[in-house]
């Protein structure tokens, strides 16, 4: 039975004493599931053991700076208890982030990149005759004056619509996305916890989404045995149940969201631990947790197809490395033709990304 194991603690002490709590204590909640009392529970624990906080600054006077700076408020129904706040989700989203995309860049406007020449910020070195509609800011100043003293001379000098030129930007489009959760049991077997680093993998993609590109949609669902949608605010609270793995139903409801939406370009991002273990046959559930079962398998691997044909990329975060769940991934990813990345528990922040549309297999940190 795996257990946690703590190292001593070695403070940093350039950081105030609550800025140090806090990025501990949003560590310790996303492990509670969002359970305040309980993460203050730990938090005084490794305070016991580890002498994290001292006698000028203590964890009652954390919890109570928590509180005042919005972080943590009265729950409604048990005044005596706390819950966190809309402010301590999203920096718990942020902290995700910071986590594991730390090396990301931000973007002006959170729109995506393409080959396509059109309206955008990114400007190429090609330059065309202005046309009604174009951005003011796109102008080639240096191009529209010469044209200008050609067309018009030096001594009656005027610059007129025919004379302006611009200078062409990259087309960037939007993207409707469907982020699925694994919440099957098999997220917590035998006391390896692959939940926390499945929200915390949740947590970053939902924040880099809807911070770099705002103008995207993004849906968040969670399957077991069956599937259904949650809030993005939802995350951090999310506890693994007695539940089977239906990819399927997962998959099933992720298209039924995309054909919703109107934008041309649409993905799904899956966090799991890999194998499918359970489909719905009429009303009823087929269930198989003994490695690979062939008609689940075949199930899984023909609405992987269906995706491809519909244009809908499925990219696929596992968040363990077992050889027989790597080899199911590799067959879903091929049939696809989608993307995966391979995650250890110990370091989220290195990927084994695999591209099958360049077939390369590339570590990414």
């Amino acid at each position: 039975m795996k257990g946690w194991l703590f190292n001593d603690y070695i403070p940093n002490h350039d950081e105030e004493p609550f800025d140090e709590l806090l990025r501990l204590f949003k560590e310790i909640l996303t492990h509670t599931s969002g359970d305040v009392a309980e993460a203050i529970s730990w938090l005084t624990e490794l305070d016991k053991q580890y002498n994290i906080t001292n006698s000028d600054y203590g964890v009652a006077d954390f919890i109570k700076d928590l509180e005042e700076c919005g972080y943590i408020r009265h729950s409604k129904q048990q005044k005596t208890q706390y819950q966190p706040t809309s402010k301590m989700e999203a920096a718990l989203r942020r902290q995700a982030l910071d986590d594991i995309f730390d090396q990301l860049k931000k973007s002006k406007h959170g729109q995506h990149n393409t080959k396509v020449i059109g309206q955008g910020d990114e400007f190429t070195s090609d330059i065309r005759p202005y046309e009604f509609g174009d951005k003011l800011d796109t102008i080639a100043v240096s191009e529209s004056i010469k044209n200008a003293q050609i067309n018009h001379g030096i001594e009656s000098f005027k610059i007129t619509e025919q004379d302006l030129q611009v200078q062409e930007t990259f087309y960037k489009t939007q993207t409707s996305t469907v982020l699925m959760i694994d919440i099957s049991h098999s997220m917590i077997l035998y006391g390896e916890d692959r939940i926390t680093p499945a929200k915390k993998v949740a947590m970053a993609l939902a924040e880099l989404i809807t911070t770099r590109y705002p103008k995207d949609t993004l849906d968040v669902l969670v399957f077991g045995d069956d599937a259904w949608s949650i809030e993005i605010k939802d995350i951090p609270y999310l506890q693994v149940g007695p539940y089977h793995t239906n990819t399927v139903a997962g998959l099933e409801l992720a298209m039924d969201i995309l054909r919703k939406r109107k934008n041309p370009n649409k993905q799904i991002m899956m966090i799991t631990d890999g194998k499918p273990t359970c489909i719905k046959k009429g009303k009823n559930y087929y269930k198989n947790p003994y490695g690979l079962d062939r008609k689940i398998l075949s199930r899984t691997l023909a609405i992987a197809g269906n995706c491809k044909k519909l244009g809908i990329p499925v990219t696929t975060f596992m968040i363990a490395q077992d050889p027989y769940l790597v080899h199911f991934v590799d067959q879903f990813t091929k049939v696809n033709n989608g993307k995966a990345f391979y995650s250890s528990l110990d370091n989220l922040g290195e990927f084994i990304f695999m591209d099958y549309n360049k077939s390369k297999r590339t570590k990414k940190r």
